[in-house]
């Protein structure tokens, strides 16, 4: 057997182990793609990905060989994604609104080969995730305008389900319109009501009347079922192509860095282990009706070494004059140092919800 004959059959024996493996491999993957749809996580990991690179990469000697070798682990690694995300076309995903709504966006972003199931309101689509109709439910948090959404803050304190991923997406408010109306043939605008707030200066310009809508798609599906040239929608350019729409103006929003935050939530907390400066938690709780109860329970979060970077109250719904507070902080929750400080939070709320965890999203689409 020659030198080459010799070479090619054990490149053929090694190619037979690498078959086999491959198949565990991606039967890892598969396992991995269940827990991502059962947790609402996104196909692709990014931190995990590098570090996975990084590590590995560290087990060949030779340094010609480490390039390429780093090239095989990102090329398996999209392989694999691919395959989760084929594995993950049946799962299903609520949001509020229409297609073209901005949750839509939002959740076409985070879950791009789910089916995506649209829900009048956000109770009904975070309830279609409690039930288990859907796997997901992807509801806008704060705005950065706006603030935070009030009805969605209800819901992670008082339902069952877990913020595991949030991402922001810019918001580009339009006027849409059927054939035939003018800026100057329009009377009146229909939306929802953050969007006409964040549109006042240019409705006022214009003396335009405003409707309240349930949220800014339906509001151009109604204005294009209408056929009425004395109305206008503010909504997404999206939302224009899906109801054939015109767009009579572009970006009318007062603040061009409008971005709404959305969470995508599931039944199942997942237990991240990032780097303190990009893993961000969600505490809701309530506080005994003693003075000083807010200010301990803060010193408590503070004492351990996280960063909070939002705090809010909100109505308690069951207890007249009582309120319940939402927390966002920077740090790794799912650590020892975050158990004791739950633990000694418990002492002194009345209710303590971990609401969730996630990795910072600095991406925009």
């Amino acid at each position: 057997m020659t030198e080459l004959e010799k070479n090619r059959k054990e490149i053929t024996e090694i190619d037979a182990l690498m078959a086999e493996l491959f198949e565990r491999r991606m039967m890892a993957a598969a396992g991995i793609a269940d827990y991502k749809k059962s947790a609402g996580l996104p196909v692709k990991d990014y931190a995990r990905e590098q570090a996975l690179i990084e590590r590995n990469s560290s087990l060949i000697s030779d340094p010609e060989l480490r390039g390429y070798y780093m090239q095989f682990l990102r090329s398996t690694i999209d392989i694999s994604c691919s395959y989760q995300s084929k594995l993950l076309g049946g799962m299903r995903v609520a949001y509020s609104g229409e297609k073209g709504a901005f949750a839509y966006i939002a959740a076409k972003k985070m879950f791009p080969t789910a089916t995506l199931v649209p829900f009048t309101g956000f109770p009904a689509a975070y309830e279609a995730a409690e039930k288990g109709e859907c796997d997901v439910a992807v509801l806008p948090i704060e705005n950065s305008y706006a603030g935070e959404v009030g009805a969605v803050m209800d819901l992670i304190f008082s339902g069952s389900l877990y913020i595991n991923q949030v991402t922001d997406v810019p918001i580009a408010h339009c006027l849409l319109a059927n054939e035939g109306a003018t800026v100057a043939s329009v009377k009146k605008v229909i939306s929802h009501p953050q969007a006409i707030d964040q549109c006042m200066n240019f409705i006022e310009e214009h003396g335009y009347a405003t409707e309240s809508y349930v949220n800014t798609a339906l509001a151009a599906k109604y204005v294009a079922e209408s056929g009425r040239t004395d109305i206008a929608a503010i909504a997404s350019a999206e939302s224009a192509e899906e109801f054939g729409l015109g767009i009579l103006y572009r970006d009318i929003h007062d603040n061009k860095s409008n971005t709404t935050r959305f969470g995508a939530f599931s039944g199942v907390r997942t237990i991240k282990n990032g780097n303190a400066g990009n893993e961000n938690f969600i505490l809701a709780f309530t506080v005994r009706n003693e003075a000083g109860a807010l200010a301990q329970a803060l010193d408590i979060i503070g004492s351990h070494g996280f960063n909070m970077r939002a705090l809010r109250s909100r109505p308690n719904k069951s207890l007249q004059w009582s309120y319940f507070f939402y927390i966002e902080a920077e740090g790794n929750i799912n650590s020892e140092n975050g158990d004791n400080m739950l633990r000694e939070l418990s002492a002194v709320c009345d209710k303590l919800r971990l609401a969730g965890s996630y990795f910072v999203d600095n991406t925009r689409i």
